[in-house]
């Protein structure tokens, strides 16, 4: 019945949530043939996915300004932007042109980001529910999904413009689903004083969202190839790895709605950070696809609750005038993680290789512990 009225109450956030998840689900199955489309290295692969990241910071900044103009609309339009967006890179076949369109892309996925974020904290300040997790496991099933899916179409040797384009019509249909009542649009008043309720429990919850976004999208970006190179796997199980991710960050976030009630969200944080910690060390060292498979799976379920429940934390203690800002805030420092963390780990890859990758990303995790301990001093968090 709870499950019910959670599903209910995020029945036009939902959609947005899982159209982010196809789009990069796509991506990551077809990391590998998109690589070599652009005849890119792994360091320099690295440094166009850069692009994605600017264009994501960028964007966030300019989210609670489209937030307010946009209305009720705001998630339909971002949604099928990024879809429309990502149709580009994927025709290219040089890292200069490939990296320029990914700003757009990674524009377009931070502005949905914000936007979906700060509607979902606005529907649970309103009717004092938890919703966060839920919404952002449908985001990892959606990634599951697509990515299990594509690398099917990638094994068939289906290209990816046809995929591609498949979602963009999905997307496109399901933004109708996206439009808010007008009661649900967020309140529109000044913001004078915002710098004051804001807190700094923003700039130490951003953080630790930045290292769980990382980790995250790390592996997202380069499981595939960690399997197939490494291990020696086809292109069936390279798709696997962040399949297995996108899945078990599925399961760990409906968990974690539930768990929530029963314990506090920054013991949750804590044991969840461990667990993800060791999962990257197991994919590090795995000698065949199947350990990297618990790796992963083990990641997944570490760090799936983490970023939902620092969002819906600093999301409570925010004015609804001013929580599109205090998100935005948070998803600026904490979603340049998720943009980030594959250039990183790329570039670390061209240097001392993928394995050692992996465990650079299990020491962010482990700094976690350290940045929940400064959240929790601030006065705002309980």
């Amino acid at each position: 019945m709870l499950l019910k009225k959670s599903l209910l109450l995020s029945r036009h956030t939902a959609p947005a949530f899982m159209a982010e998840g196809f789009i990069w689900g796509v991506f990551a199955a077809y990391a590998p043939d998109i690589k070599a489309q652009i005849g890119a290295s792994d360091a320099v692969f690295g440094w166009v996915l850069l692009c994605g990241a600017v264009g994501a910071v960028t964007a966030m900044w300019l989210a609670p300004i489209f937030d307010r103009l946009a209305g009720r609309y705001g998630m339909a339009i971002g949604a099928v932007l990024l879809a429309l967006a990502f149709q580009f890179p994927i025709l290219v076949h040089g890292p200069i042109l490939f990296g320029a369109l990914m700003f757009f892309v990674g524009a377009f996925s931070g502005l949905l980001d914000v936007v979906m974020n700060a509607r979902l904290s606005l529907i649970e300040s309103r009717e004092r529910t938890s919703l966060m997790n839920l919404n952002h496991a449908l985001f990892s099933f959606a990634y599951a999904a697509s990515a299990i899916s594509a690398g099917l179409f990638r094994d068939s040797e289906t290209s990816i413009n046809i995929v591609a384009f498949g979602f963009l019509i999905l997307i496109s249909i399901s933004a109708l689903g996206m439009i808010q009542p007008r009661v649900l649009a967020p309140v529109q008043t000044s913001q004078s004083g915002t710098k004051s309720a804001l807190g700094v429990a923003v700039f130490w919850g951003g953080l630790i969202v930045f290292a769980a976004f990382l980790s995250e999208n790390s592996v997202e970006g380069w499981s595939a190839l960690h399997i197939e190179r490494t291990l020696g796997g086809g292109a069936a199980e390279g798709a696997f790895g962040p399949a297995m991710l996108g899945l078990t960050m599925g399961f760990g976030r409906f968990g974690g709605q539930i768990i929530v009630s029963r314990i506090s969200e920054a013991r949750v944080v804590l044991i969840a950070s461990l667990l993800a910690a060791v999962g990257a060390v197991i994919a590090a060292v795995a000698p065949s696809p199947i350990w990297a498979y618990v790796g992963f799976g083990l990641l997944g379920l570490g760090v799936s609750v983490i970023a939902p429940m620092v969002f819906a934390l600093v999301g409570r203690r925010v004015p609804d005038e001013i929580r599109s800002q205090a998100i935005s805030r948070v998803a600026v420092i904490g979603y340049l993680g998720f943009f980030v963390g594959p250039p990183i780990v790329g570039f670390l890859a061209g240097v001392v290789g993928l394995r050692a990758s992996f465990i650079f990303v299990a020491l962010v995790l482990l700094a976690i512990p350290l940045l929940l301990n400064l959240l929790r001093r601030d006065a705002r968090i309980d």
